[in-house]
C-alpha cells in the first residue's frame, strides 16, 4: 500500500498526506465533490481535478496488483517461482514490462516452438544459441527420429525454439519498444478499389499519409481507426526494422560460423513474425488509448460548461419546436417547468398562416409568458425572426441536440404519458432555458452532440468520465429538494437511483421538506449517505437558513457559536458584512473543524446558496445572413460557439452550417487548448475566411 500511495504521490506530485487521505475518503466509500468540499483538512485542500486524478490512478493500480496476484500464482503453479523473480514482480509497476516478465511462463497455445520442444530439439536450439558447436548440422543428426524426418527439419525446429525464446526476452522486448517509442510512424493506405467509393471520399485525407506517431494528434488518430473498422483503410505502425533487428543480434550473435547463422535467420523470423507485431499491436492499443483519452477529455469538458450554461430560472417559458411541413410545435411551461398549454401554429414554409405572429401573440398574452425558447434546428432562424417581432418578450435559441432522443425515452414517457413525442421535444427545449442542468441529466450525454469521435472511444472509460462530470457539476450548483427530479437527485453525492426515487416518492407522500434532517427519515437513506449528499441539498424558506446554503450540517454547530459570540441569530449573520468581517475565524478551529473548512462557511454566510453560474444573455444572428450563398469571403458576423475539438470550434453564424475556427485562427498568438479562448454557447465575433459549396464547408476567423 505504501508503494501505491508513493507512486501516486509522485507521478501527480501531490504530497503523499493528501494522497493517501485521499486514498483512505474514497475506500470509505467519500464521494469525490464531498471529499473536496467538506475534507479539506484532511487532503490538504486538494481540488476536484487532483482528487479524481488520484482516484483513476489508484483503481489502475488496483488493477495491476491484481494482474501481479495472477501473474506469481500461475508462475507458483508450475513450480518456477523464484524468491528473485518474485521481488522483480513485486517491484514491477508498468503493465508492459509485468506482461514481459510474465512472458515466458504464460499459458500458449501450440506454438511451433512448442511443437519443437515436443519433438525434443530443446537442447539442439541451446547448442545453437550458445555458438558450441562449429558444425550444427552434424549435432542436428543426433535429433533426427520419431516425427523429425531430415537434419533440416531438426534445425527449422531449433530455430523455431530460438525465436520464441528471444521473442520472450525482457531485453529484446525493450530495445524494440524503444526504437518504437522514438522513431515509430503511423501509415494509412486505402483499401484496394475503395479509392472511389464516395463513402470513402470523406477519409480521402488518409489515403496515402504518413506521421511521426507521436506527432499524430487523437482526432487524426481517430478518424484512421475509424477508415479502418469501415474498411477504408489499412493502418500499420513501423519502425526502422533493420535497426532494431541489428540492435537485437548484437546481443545474441558473437563471431562467425553456422550457429551464428542459423541464430542470425532465428532472430529475422523472431522479429518480423513474433517481436514485431506484438509491439506494434502494443503501441496501437497505446496510442488508441491516449487518442480516446483526449477525446474524452474535450467532450468531458464540453459537457460540464452545457451543464453548467446560463440559466434562465424559474420564468413562465414558451417552448418552440420550429417545423416547416408539420408546423411549430408550441408548449406553456409554468415557472416551475410544468405543461400549462400545447399546439401547433404553422409559421414557415408553404402551410405557413398569415396570423402567425397574432397566434404566437395570444398565447403569450392568455399564459403571461416571460420568455420564449426556440429549438436551433430546421427553421429555427425563420421561427426566430416572426418570436422577436413580440414586444417585451425575450426570445432565446437553445440547443436541441438530443431532444428527439429525449422525447422517445422512457423518462419522457413516464412525465408525459399522455402526450405525443412532439409536445414532448418542446417542452425539453423550454426546459433547457429555465435550467440547462436539471433537463440534460435526463440524456445520454453522447446524445447532446458535443465532442468529437465519442462512438469510436472506450465506451466504458467514456461513461465514468461523463458520469463524473455530472456529479461534479450537480454538487457544484446544488440542488433544491423539494423540486429535484429523481434524474437530477441521482447525481447528488451519496445518493443513486434507488435513494433518489425514495425521495421524490417521501415528497408525495409527506410534502415539501421542511428540514435537512427530514431526510433521514426517507427509506435507506442510512447515515452515511446523510453525511455525503446533505451538504448538496437546498430548502428554500427552512425554518434553519443553513439548509438553503453549501454549509454542512456538521458544522451547524460552529455557526451557532460564532450567532452567539456575536449576540445574534444565525439568520442575522447571513449577508451581514458587517459582523462577518468581525469574527476572528482562529476562534473557531477545533479538532475536527480547520481554517480551509471555516473559510468556505464565511464565503456562504456572505452569499447562501449563490448559483455559481453566469447570467444569460439574448443574441441575434446578422439579419441580411441566412444561408450559406449570402456568405461573402471577409464578412465579419456574430456567432455562437456549438462545438470545441481539440482542433478548433465550430461556430453557428445563422446559416444552417456551423463553420470552423481552426485552433490557429481562434486568436494571434500559439493556442494548444481551444478552452483557452472559447467556452461552449459563448457569443463571438467571427469573420468568413474560405467558404467550400461543394462540400459545404465554412472557414471561420477570430483573428478581427
Amino acid at each position: 500500500m505504501t508503494n501505491v500511495n508513493d507512486i501516486i504521490s509522485k507521478n501527480l506530485n501531490i504530497p503523499i498526506t493528501g494522497v493517501s487521505n485521499t486514498i483512505m475518503l474514497l475506500d470509505d466509500g467519500c464521494t469525490i465533490p464531498f471529499i473536496s468540499r467538506y475534507r479539506k483538512e484532511r487532503t490538504g485542500s486538494l481540488d476536484e481535478v487532483q482528487i479524481t486524478d488520484i482516484s483513476v490512478m489508484y483503481d489502475k493500480l488496483k488493477e495491476l496488483i491484481k494482474r501481479k496476484e495472477t501473474v506469481v500464482k500461475t508462475i507458483e503453479e508450475q513450480g518456477k517461482l523464484t524468491s528473485e523473480l518474485s521481488k522483480k514482480i513485486d517491484e514491477c509497476w508498468n503493465a508492459n514490462e509485468l506482461e514481459d516478465i510474465y512472458l515466458p511462463y504464460k499459458p500458449k497455445r501450440r506454438t511451433r516452438a512448442q511443437i519443437a520442444r515436443e519433438n525434443g530439439l530443446e537442447p539442439l536450439s541451446v547448442i545453437i544459441m550458445m555458438h558450441r558447436e562449429q558444425s550444427p548440422q552434424k549435432v542436428a543428426e543426433r535429433f533426427v527420429k520419431n516425427n523429425i524426418k531430415s537434419v533440416e527439419e531438426a534445425l527449422e525446429g531449433a530455430k523455431d525454439i530460438i525465436a520464441e525464446t528471444i521473442s520472450e526476452d525482457e531485453q529484446a522486448r525493450q530495445s524494440v519498444r524503444k526504437f518504437f517509442k522514438r522513431d515509430a510512424m503511423i501509415v494509412s493506405k486505402v483499401v484496394k478499389n475503395k479509392s472511389t467509393d464516395e463513402q470513402a471520399q470523406k477519409f480521402s485525407d488518409y489515403f496515402d499519409f504518413q506521421e511521426p506517431l507521436k506527432r499524430c494528434s487523437s482526432h487524426r488518430l481517430l478518424a484512421m481507426r475509424r477508415g479502418e473498422n469501415e474498411g477504408i483503410l489499412r493502418i500499420s505502425i513501423d519502425t526502422d526494422e533493420d535497426e532494431c533487428i541489428d540492435n537485437i543480434k548484437r546481443h545474441y550473435i558473437h563471431g562467425y560460423g553456422k550457429c551464428q547463422q542459423l541464430v542470425d535467420e532465428a532472430i529475422n523470423d523472431s522479429f518480423k513474425r513474433l517481436i514485431k507485431p506484438s509491439i506494434e499491436t502494443e503501441f496501437a492499443n497505446l496510442s488508441k488509448e491516449l487518442a480516446d483519452d483526449e477525446a474524452i477529455k474535450v467532450f468531458a469538458e464540453n459537457l460540464r460548461q452545457l451543464l453548467l450554461a446560463a440559466p434562465l430560472g424559474q420564468k413562465r417559458v414558451m417552448g418552440v419546436d420550429p417545423g416547416i411541413r408539420t408546423g411549430c410545435k408550441v408548449v406553456c411551461l409554468d415557472a416551475q417547468g410544468e405543461l400549462i398549454f400545447h399546439d401547433v401554429v404553422f409559421a414557415v414554409g408553404d402551410k405557413a398562416s398569415s396570423n402567425a405572429l397574432s397566434k404566437f401573440n395570444k398565447i403569450v398574452k392568455d399564459y403571461n409568458i416571460e420568455a420564449i425558447a426556440v429549438g436551433n434546428g430546421t427553421a429555427s432562424r425563420e421561427t426566430s425572426d416572426i418570436l422577436r417581432k413580440i414586444e417585451n418578450i425575450p426570445t432565446y435559441v437553445v440547443s436541441e441536440d438530443g431532444a428527439s432522443i429525449y422525447s422517445a425515452s422512457k423518462i419522457a414517457r413516464d412525465e408525459f404519458s399522455e402526450y405525443d413525442l412532439t409536445v414532448r421535444g418542446a417542452v425539453s427545449i423550454g426546459r433547457r432555458l429555465m435550467d440547462p442542468l436539471a433537463e440534460l441529466v435526463k440524456l445520454d450525454p453522447k446524445s447532446i452532440g458535443v465532442g468529437q469521435y465519442q462512438h469510436d472511444v472506450n465506451q466504458t472509460k467514456l461513461k465514468k468520465t461523463l458520469d463524473t462530470v455530472i456529479e461534479s457539476c450537480v454538487n457544484t450548483v446544488g440542488v433544491n429538494l423539494n423540486t429535484a427530479s429523481k434524474h437530477l437527485l441521482t447525481y447528488v453525492s451519496g445518493l443513486g437511483p434507488t435513494i433518489a426515487k425514495n425521495i421524490v416518492d417521501y415528497r408525495k407522500e409527506n410534502g415539501a421538506f421542511e428540514s435537512r434532517n427530514q431526510l433521514k427519515k426517507v427509506a435507506r437513506l442510512g447515515t452515511n449517505a446523510f453525511e455525503q449528499c446533505a451538504g448538496f441539498l437546498r430548502i428554500p424558506d427552512a425554518k434553519n437558513p443553513l439548509d438553503n446554503s453549501a454549509v454542512h450540517p456538521e458544522s451547524y454547530k460552529v455557526v451557532e457559536k460564532m450567532a452567539k459570540d456575536n449576540n445574534c441569530k444565525v439568520k442575522e449573520l447571513i449577508n451581514n458584512k458587517e459582523i462577518l468581517k468581525s469574527i476572528k475565524l482562529s476562534n473557531y478551529i477545533t479538532d475536527n473543524i480547520g481554517l480551509p473548512t471555516l473559510q468556505d462557511i464565511m464565503k456562504e454566510l456572505e452569499k447562501p446558496g449563490l448559483d455559481p453560474r453566469d447570467q444569460i444573455e439574448t443574441f441575434e444572428f446578422a439579419k441580411d445572413v441566412k444561408s450559406v450563398e449570402d456568405l461573402i469571403i471577409g464578412m465579419e458576423l456574430p456567432g455562437i460557439v456549438t462545438n470545441i475539438t481539440n482542433f478548433g470550434a465550430f461556430v453557428d453564424v445563422g446559416v444552417h452550417q456551423d463553420g470552423l475556427v481552426h485552433i490557429s485562427q481562434l486568436a494571434d498568438r500559439y493556442i494548444k487548448d481551444p478552452n483557452e479562448i472559447v467556452k461552449l454557447h459563448q457569443q463571438v465575433k467571427v469573420k468568413v475566411i474560405e467558404i467550400d459549396r461543394k462540400r459545404n464547408r465554412i472557414s471561420l476567423s477570430m483573428k478581427l
